[in-house]
């Protein structure tokens, strides 16, 4: 399965997400302003790539199923 280039794109855009909310959470805590707006935008950003993410993995899928 590492040889498929599908599962490896599928793989590296779920660690993207995992990335992209490590980001948002480290500017959650700090809790001046700035990092409030930082922490928000970096979650709306965690929501994009988790739609692009989860289309991926049922494009594999299907794919995968035949398709």
């Amino acid at each position: 399965m590492l040889s498929d280039p599908l599962f490896l794109i599928v793989a590296g855009a779920m660690l993207v997400v995992v990335l992209i909310l490590a980001r948002g959470l480290s500017h959650f805590g700090k809790g001046d302003l700035e990092s409030a707006k930082k922490s928000n935008k970096m979650m709306q950003w965690r929501i994009a790539a988790q739609f692009m993410a989860v289309l991926l993995i049922l494009f594999f899928l299907w794919m995968r199923s035949g398709g």
